[in-house]
């Protein structure tokens, strides 16, 4: 029995934000009913394509039941209600308001069902100056100071590769909502959960919000590099990079001692971390012109040795290659509606040295709809 084999979940939800956080509840054992509109979720239109089956989509909506009901028609709105009541938890990504307008909102539900618990998640939050503005994960990242600090010092606005907008707050609402149930739990009336994309991004910056705090100074682009930790960041060797992090002035000395150079560590530039991190930018130099003689898989075996954390900087398909990643399990096969076999990346989680994988394959559009309806007796 997973955790929240108990609880019934109503997700109205596309793309990202809020699937993420409706399968991370579905992973630990809820039944999460995906209501999607008769076109579907549109990240079921997003390549690459398996049998015409979006592997985006598979990625994001495992172990889930998907129920088609257009919101727009009285019969189904009234359906969606029934399910929305018979849950424990209701998930949604619409624009503020637009679930109100249908019937659908925390304060007509709740109305019926106090135990409810109700998380709303969008770019910027239930009501504010920006409460009404759409946000995608690149557009929240901007704003919210994540491409400010992210790539080389002198180079143009990048963003993080991962979509750490919408995936953060899909945590966070996630998070949010085991507590709520615990409240529940204890026979108290639930909540309604305002998680916005742009509060997450700013929840997750907590040292970059604590260095203008503490400082009055916007903090920097560095690249891979460290604002208050040297040497910790991607090195060029002979044949590419690799990442060292000598987070500590112990490791600091291995460092010193791998590379036969004992004058580092009397160097006054580079005697603690803090003037190490000041002075970072001379110190990759001499770094760098020690390793250019050498290979990546050289100075790994050298620096793991001696105990000083680093790295190959990997592509996806070396580190789902990485025989860490085989023992802990992490990747299944499964089944698309096509047919097609693929394969994906389960949940991280291990509960008692147990694996949450795959228990419900990714649902074709509507796949559960007679079944769902059935359960609540709307559909004979």
């Amino acid at each position: 029995m997973l955790p929240l084999h108990d609880v019934r979940v109503v997700e109205f939800c596309q793309v990202a934000a809020g699937p993420f956080c409706g399968m991370l509840l579905a992973d630990l054992g809820a039944d999460v009913i995906k209501v999607e509109s008769p076109d579907g979720d549109s990240l079921r239109q997003w390549p690459p394509l398996n049998g015409g089956y979006s592997e985006n989509f598979a990625s994001l909506n495992r172990n889930k039941r998907s129920v088609v009901l257009d919101l727009k028609q009285p019969e189904d709105r009234e359906a969606a209600r029934t399910l929305a009541l018979s849950a424990d938890v209701v998930v949604e990504n619409f624009r503020p308001g637009v679930l109100e307008r249908l019937g659908l909102g925390y304060a007509a539900l709740s109305k019926e069902k106090p135990s409810l618990v109700y998380c709303s998640i969008s770019a910027f939050g239930q009501s504010g100056p920006r409460a009404q503005e759409g946000g995608f994960d690149l557009t929240v990242q901007a704003i919210g100071g994540v491409m400010s600090v992210t790539g080389e010092p002198e180079g143009r606005p990048v963003k993080c590769g991962v979509p750490i907008a919408d995936f953060s707050a899909g945590l966070y609402a996630a998070f949010a909502i085991a507590a709520c149930l615990r409240k529940v739990e204890r026979g108290e009336d639930g909540e309604h959960i305002d998680m916005s994309m742009l509060g997450a991004t700013l929840g997750i910056a907590a040292l970059q919000t604590s260095e203008f705090f503490g400082t009055g100074r916007d903090p920097q682009k560095l690249g891979s590099a460290h604002p208050r930790n040297a040497p910790y960041q991607a090195f060029r060797a002979k044949d590419g990079y690799f990442a060292m992090a000598a987070g500590n002035h112990k490791l600091w000395l291995s460092v010193c001692e791998a590379l036969a150079r004992p004058d580092l560590a009397e160097d006054p530039r580079f005697a603690t971390t803090a003037l190490r991190a000041r002075n970072q930018e001379s110190l990759a130099n001499i770094l760098e012109s020690e390793f250019a003689n050498r290979g990546v898989a050289e100075l790994l075996a050298l620096f793991s040795s001696l105990g000083v954390p680093c790295a190959p900087i990997n592509t996806y398909s070396q580190v789902l290659a990485d025989p860490q990643v085989a023992h802990m399990g992490w990747i299944e096969e499964i089944a698309l509606p096509s047919g097609a076999k693929t394969r994906s990346f389960i949940s991280p989680l291990l509960l008692s040295g147990e694996k949450t994988g795959v228990y419900r394959d990714p649902p074709e559009l509507g796949e559960h709809t007679d079944e769902v309806l059935k359960e609540l007796g709307t559909r004979t």
